[in-house]
């Protein structure tokens, strides 16, 4: 990649552990990517035996998360099989959990997928964290932490002195901010997060502990379909917004944004259909100024999918190739580089020709960019100023100018700069290390806070041998890890979703650490190590017990007996084993050999 320090932590985290593993006689040998794309590209083959993922936060799980399991660009993908799920039946629990209305059934069907995936060790929990965000309390105050990932609502703060322009190094999808993107609303990367959701609304915002809020809809009703089968959406719009491009805000831009988002097969598992939103969607109209949306069939998640960042945000009409008479299937919002969907039984081709302008409803509008000199993909600045005709000014501060800078060139720098005053603020996590994030927050200047903890880091294992996966749980000492490099703003964690979540607190079997158990379950009284080497250039090692080198002696003297009475009985007593499946040259060992402990870091 280009930007190297996106991995340092993550590189420290595989030598802390594999420190921890070693002390268990397990060599692990982390293999690094230098782009994203041939990172996934091994996920996808199943290409390693741990890998670091990390949960998706609120709103997104736990079903956006475990939905995202079941396509094949995932990790836990080709792991499920692996360690012994069977992947239609875990896809049919899943999808019947989405589809389930009753509340109570629907804990109970949760309690069971995630107690499923927990006792088989699918993945071990390495610990939880909470976004953090450091300020010099001189210039801003009223900043508050939003409420998903990548969410930093700075319209809420207010500038202490005259100069209303703030600069700002935010946590993004790379660690250390590079790019915006192309800041459209209706796909992924290289857009960020953060600088989509100042620019871009919903119709319904996620909010404090989880509370669905009236963004462009101010209110709405469901009930069963006249069908029978699915439901009935009911979204009343709000008036009186407009787009920063001066466009109107009303029901037929909701329509034509749905129309280029789901248009043909942008909602299969290549494209939108990563979450359960695409599959559920049956059709949608303008009854007045009230947007209707009917489901093919129950999906309780609906409301809570339509406040993410991405991809179902709103576009000024203006913005579309065509305006607001754009076609959907040949002139889609989707990038151009996604060229063309191919059209299916069921689909139409859809042409992606992209968007002519950055236009949302948002509180910040676009202003400017300046590319990286070296490099053209990178941002030295991006510039967003106040939506003056911003809906919600009520609950917007009085920063007249947003300025995201790109020109750090590692945490150091963003260090230095918050200490000379040049930088306002850094939001977001991977952005200074944790030790500097404690330093600065306790100097008067600055004031440091976390926000809710909503994500855990975790390792996905695909390995077969659950002795293996069993040991790595136990074997892990997450007080070292986080003592080595983080801070108070982690915690170490034995389950895959923060208790806070829905469904998520379930009682689970502890995966605390226990070095002895871990010991015992990897090599039963001690012993020397035995190295196994697989086809890469990965080698992972496990002790073998003295019982076993032992056995090793006792195989080998009655060996030599067998031969001897071989030779006496002659080839009638071959065979005879032989038929018997009892062969007369055996292997001595008991365990199945070790497959490489890792090969794959989060690139």
């Amino acid at each position: 990649m280009s930007r190297p320090r996106y991995s340092l932590v993550a590189r420290r985290y595989a030598d802390d552990l594999a420190a921890e593993l070693g002390k268990l006689g397990i060599t692990m040998w982390p293999t690094y990517y230098e782009t994203r794309e041939e990172f996934n590209a091994a996920m996808v083959a199943g290409n390693y035996d741990i890998v670091f993922s990390e949960t998706y936060g609120a709103p997104y799980d736990p079903h956006g998360y475990v939905y995202s399991w079941l396509t094949p660009d995932e990790g836990h993908y080709s792991a499920l099989p692996t360690v012994g799920i069977n992947t239609t039946q875990f896809a049919a629990d899943v999808n019947a959990v989405l589809g389930e209305m009753d509340e109570t059934a629907r804990e109970d069907k949760w309690t069971a997928i995630l107690s499923s995936v927990h006792d088989k060790m699918l993945s071990m929990p390495l610990f939880g964290r909470r976004i953090p965000s450091l300020v010099n309390n001189a210039r801003l105050s009223g900043y508050a932490h939003g409420y998903q990932q990548y969410d930093y609502p700075l319209h809420k703060a207010s500038v202490l002195d005259a100069d209303k322009t703030v600069k700002v190094a935010p946590g993004a999808q790379t660690g250390l901010f590079a790019s915006v993107g192309r800041l459209d609303p209706h796909s992924y990367r290289p857009n960020e997060f953060f600088a989509n959701n100042w620019v871009y609304e919903g119709l319904i915002a996620y909010g404090a502990g989880g509370a669905l809020e009236p963004a462009l809809a101010t209110s709405w009703t469901s009930e069963a379909s006249a069908d029978g089968v699915g439901e009935t959406f009911r979204f009343t719009l709000r008036t009186g917004v407009t787009f920063h491009d001066g466009a109107t805000f009303d029901c037929s831009v909701v329509k034509l944004n749905f129309d280029h988002v789901w248009a043909g097969d942008l909602t299969s598992p290549d494209w939108h259909g990563w979450y359960g939103l695409p599959g559920a969607l049956k059709d949608w109209s303008c009854d007045g100024e009230v947007f209707v949306l009917n489901t093919n069939a129950p999906y309780y998640p609906l409301l809570q999918d339509l406040s993410y960042i991405r991809p179902m945000r709103i576009l000024s009409p203006n913005a579309f190739v065509g305006g607001a008479a754009s076609d959907p299937y040949t002139q889609n919002s989707c990038p151009t580089g996604w060229g063309t969907i191919a059209a299916t039984a069921d689909h139409t081709e859809v042409t992606c020709a992209g968007t002519t302008a950055i236009a949302g409803t948002g509180p910040f509008q676009f202003t400017s960019r300046t590319a990286n000199a070296d490099n053209a993909d990178n941002d030295d600045l991006v510039v967003f100023t106040k939506n003056a005709d911003y809906w919600n000014v009520a609950n917007t501060g009085d920063i007249e100018e947003l300025h995201v800078v790109g020109t750090y060139a590692d945490s150091a720098a963003v260090k230095a700069a918050m200490l000379d005053g040049s930088l306002d603020a850094v939001v977001g996590a991977s952005v200074l290390l944790p030790s500097d994030e404690e330093e600065l927050g306790a100097m008067t200047g600055f004031d440091l806070s976390y926000g809710e903890l909503s994500q855990n880091t975790i390792l996905i294992m695909n390995i077969a041998d659950k002795e293996i996966r069993e040991t790595v749980v136990h074997g892990v000492n997450r007080d070292t890890v986080i003592a080595s490099e983080l801070n108070d703003a982690y915690q170490p964690t034995g389950r895959l979703f923060p208790t806070t979540l829905p469904y998520c607190n379930v009682p689970l079997t502890d995966f605390a650490y226990d070095f002895e158990k871990a010991e015992e379950i990897n090599c039963p009284g001690g012993g020397a190590a035995v190295t196994t080497t697989s086809t890469t250039t990965t080698t992972t090692t496990k002790k073998k017990s003295k019982k076993e080198d032992m056995n090793g002696f006792k195989y080998g003297i009655l060996f030599m007996v067998l031969f001897v009475i071989a030779l006496l009985s002659g080839l009638a007593f071959i065979v005879m084993k032989e038929k018997e499946g009892e062969p007369i040259f055996m292997d001595i060992t008991t365990k199945t050999p070790l497959t490489p402990t890792s090969k794959v870091e989060n690139a």
